[in-house]
């Protein structure tokens, strides 16, 4: 732990795989932590009987609760939920007349309805006193819990925030860097799980040896719309995107890649893939600032159109010839 930390009182807002893990780990390094989860949640039903999920156990230092209310003695509140529901969370905050909070975003999507990033949404439903912050970046709960490290990033408008929040989370277990590109992390972060299906689909045809090609073509591609949208086209290279292909298109813990996978083999999958959603408000960012996104547009044709995936897979790499960086 580091020695200059100052514990703070930290309010986890949703209780699934990722909030459960990031409770666990700020109470690890000496936060204090209360986990909040819908009272109908089966999440925070189980917690509250068990302690554990499928991937954790959570101490009892833990605070558990279905009173969102509580939110109002945080210094930080942590948000994981799911993406597209944001939005409405973030609606029932406001009634509350929060302020003067720091608010972490720790998802990776776009609105669908609206192409706003994350961190769009949560400036517009909440108090203007309040601080955002996005935590994005590689990791999956399941390795972290066994104790291997990985990066990831902190990234906000507002530098003197970034610098409190790593200052405050960063351990040996999770290394934090200063993200300095908030459109550019939060369009790479949410891309990086629609690359993963793609990769998935490709598993799933015996195509493996092709996912180098799709990191690559995927890369360039997601930078045009970052360079589009007015961020910095290197920032698809750090850690919110290339940086997170190893755990997003090669792990058995991705969901997105098993997501893909299970829907080429037409096997049943139960579990959140942010990408499905995703690919749906990449089209339309896409569209809307005139940039090309062959892969992008290839699965959103596979899950909405219903066209041949194997067909629409072959046309990515069956493309007219042309220079490898135009």
């Amino acid at each position: 732990m580091n020695e200059e930390r100052k514990s703070k009182n930290i309010f986890v807002l949703g209780c699934g795989r990722w909030g459960s893990f990031i409770a666990w780990y700020l109470n690890s390094i000496g936060h204090k932590v209360k986990l909040y989860g819908r009272a109908n949640s089966m999440n925070i039903k189980r917690f509250m009987e068990t302690r554990k999920n499928d991937y954790i156990t959570l101490p009892e230092a833990i605070t558990l609760t279905t009173d969102i209310e509580d939110i109002k003695n945080a210094d930080y509140v942590v948000v994981s939920v799911n993406s597209q529901n944001l939005g409405e969370v973030l609606s029932e905050v406001k009634k509350l007349e929060v302020k003067d909070k720091t608010f972490i975003l720790c998802m990776k999507g776009i609105e669908i309805e609206t192409g706003k990033r994350l961190s769009q949404i949560a400036e517009e439903k909440l108090d203007e006193s309040n601080r955002i912050a996005v935590w994005l970046g590689p990791g999956h709960v399941q390795e972290f819990y066994r104790g291997v490290p990985n990066c990831m990033v902190i990234d906000s408008k507002d530098d003197s925030v970034k610098n409190e929040i790593i200052e405050n989370i960063s351990s040996n277990l999770i290394r934090f860097y200063y993200g300095t590109d908030l459109i550019g992390n939060e369009i790479g972060a949410a891309a990086k799980n629609v690359i993963g299906i793609a990769a998935g689909m490709l598993d799933g045809f015996d195509l493996t040896s092709l996912k180098g090609a799709l990191m690559a073509r995927g890369t360039m591609e997601i930078s045009r719309l970052i360079i589009a949208m007015g961020g910095k086209p290197s920032t698809v290279y750090g850690l919110c995107h290339l940086g997170d292909y190893e755990a997003t298109l090669f792990s058995d813990h991705s969901q997105n890649l098993t997501f893909g996978r299970r829907f080429v083999t037409k096997e049943p999958y139960e579990k959140l893939a942010e990408g499905y959603y995703t690919v749906k408000a990449l089209r339309k960012l896409g569209e809307k600032n005139y940039v090309v996104l062959p892969i992008i547009d290839a699965v959103y044709r596979i899950l909405y159109e219903n066209k041949d995936p194997k067909k629409e897979l072959d046309k990515l790499f069956q493309r007219s010839l042309k220079d490898e960086f135009i």
